[in-house]
């Protein structure tokens, strides 16, 4: 009954463990791994706020024009933290905008999409929560 007992307690713990790390936003950084993205695709187009979008997308003020800002372009926010479904930014780069009321050309501009490795990464940094890690 013991060793019953033990192995529950252990995979309560092992359990919790695992939760913690799905949320804590470990493996994707938004420093490490986002901002890069954001720079080498992004931020050749969207400067200084002023273009089309209004957001700059380069490092240094990339998530305050992101994360929990409203689209101009359709009701949801340009970033939702955990809902990458709801995340304007997402459906930019899928080329889905119009079906989530937007409009405008597929991200990046002019260009080859994102490869599916690069989208995947921005998708868990927001259902992580999009931390500003």
């Amino acid at each position: 009954m013991r060793v019953v007992h033990r192995c529950a307690i252990a995979g309560a713990i092992i359990f919790i463990a695992a939760i913690g790390t799905a949320t804590s936003g470990e493996g994707v950084s938004f420093s490490a791994d986002i901002a890069p993205i954001l720079n080498d695709h992004c931020a050749t187009c969207h400067v200084t706020g002023s273009e089309p979008g209004h957001m700059a997308l380069y490092s240094e003020v990339s998530y305050q024009y992101l994360v929990g800002v409203p689209s101009e372009e359709s009701t949801l926010k340009r970033v939702e933290p955990g809902d990458p479904e709801r995340s304007y930014i997402v459906h930019k780069l899928n080329g889905t905008q119009v079906s989530v009321g937007g409009k405008g050309q597929p991200m990046p501009f002019g260009s080859q999409p994102l490869p599916d490795e690069l989208q995947a990464k921005i998708r868990q940094w927001i259902a992580l929560g999009a931390p500003n890690n």
